[in-house]
């Protein structure tokens, strides 16, 4: 569970799947444009990557996230070390199965999102595995904003 009751200390998300190409990619956008919304700027950091990073983000996720405003084209994926994952409050896994985040240790709150990746999906399937991606980040933040 969440121990940081800190007002000074910034609450740590990190979003991963295995590539860091896809979902924890589109995670990451909606992170950064809810914590703008709600004047979080100096309480949320958001981290994202992966166990096994992709070369670039899936094309697929580029356009659908494209559609709605987002501009991912110059995103990198990136690994993600564990100690990374150790500072944080809230990691958001995608359903990789391939995901050991045991490591992290109990402070830590693990969400498998259980998300299907979105790599070589038809656009529709893409464009309702954003939407529910999106929920679920609002959610989140709907979660700790109240106590900030």
């Amino acid at each position: 569970m969440s121990t940081n009751t800190d007002p000074a200390e910034p609450i740590r998300i990190a979003f991963m799947c295995v590539q860091n190409a896809g979902r924890s990619q589109m995670s990451t956008a909606f992170a950064e444009r809810e914590r703008d919304r709600r004047g979080l700027d100096d309480r949320v950091e958001i981290l994202t990557g992966g166990t096994h990073p992709a070369d670039h983000v899936h094309e697929e996720v580029i356009e659908v996230m494209d559609e709605v405003g987002f501009d991912l084209s110059d995103r990198t994926p990136r690994e993600i070390p564990i100690d990374d994952l150790q500072s944080c409050e809230y990691v958001a896994t995608m359903g990789c199965s391939t995901l050991d985040v045991g490591e992290v240790g109990s402070d830590v709150e693990v969400r498998d999102w259980a998300l299907d990746d979105p790599d070589g999906e038809d656009m529709e399937r893409v464009r309702e595995i954003r939407d529910e991606i999106e929920q679920r980040v609002s959610a989140l933040f709907d979660e700790f904003s109240d106590a900030t």
